[in-house]
């Protein structure tokens, strides 16, 4: 399976990064095909310009700025998405590419007024999360990330397609254990791939 691993943190050494390892290794043991986008080390700019919000619309021109990353969305059979929720929200250059690849023509089009999901080569979608809060705290903000992955993004891939939210809540007060199950629990998932 073509496989899509979105990784948005900036610290090579955190442990969200020991997340984002574990997943893509395991993936590549169990021999699928992964491309792994490491929005940080490739510098994507999460800025939607003027330019591309006037031509947001205007498909397949849309596409232009961000035509590699709409390629490579468009060839994965699945999305993981591995990253911290830094104040109950994405990490602003994961939330600049929900804005600025998950465009009209790739992943709704619209019909007669209606938005229509279209990005349904993605047959498996996984979050991969962290919070430095307990749930808890996280449910009494209603968990936006959550939603987003689970409800927003499960939305507009393939109907029915698997969705698996897997987040480590409580890092401000996790231990080597709790991180250490948290990635067998990773690893797991990404084998049941």
């Amino acid at each position: 399976m073509r496989v899509l691993v979105l990784y948005a943190h900036p610290v090579e050494d955190s442990f969200n990064a020991a997340v984002h390892a574990t997943a893509v290794q395991t993936l590549r043991e169990a021999g699928h095909d992964v491309d792994d986008c490491d929005l940080y080390a490739e510098g994507f700019s999460p800025i939607l310009t003027r330019e591309e919000r006037i031509k947001y619309h205007d498909v397949p021109q849309n596409r232009g700025p961000v035509s590699s990353y709409v390629e490579r969305l468009l060839a994965a059979e699945a999305l993981v998405i591995v990253t911290p929720v830094w104040n109950f929200g994405f990490p602003a250059i994961l939330k600049g590419f929900f804005d600025r690849v998950f465009l009209p023509g790739v992943s709704f089009r619209m019909e007669a007024g209606k938005v229509k999901p279209s990005l349904h080569n993605i047959t498996r979608l996984v979050g991969l999360t962290t919070y430095g809060g307990t749930r808890m705290r996280a449910f009494l903000a209603g968990d936006p990330p959550r939603k987003i992955v689970t409800r927003v993004i499960r939305a507009v891939i393939k109907p029915f397609a698997p969705v698996t939210y897997l987040a480590h809540y409580d890092m401000n007060r996790c231990t080597p254990q709790t991180r250490a199950a948290h990635l067998v629990k990773v690893a797991a998932a990404m084998k049941a791939l």
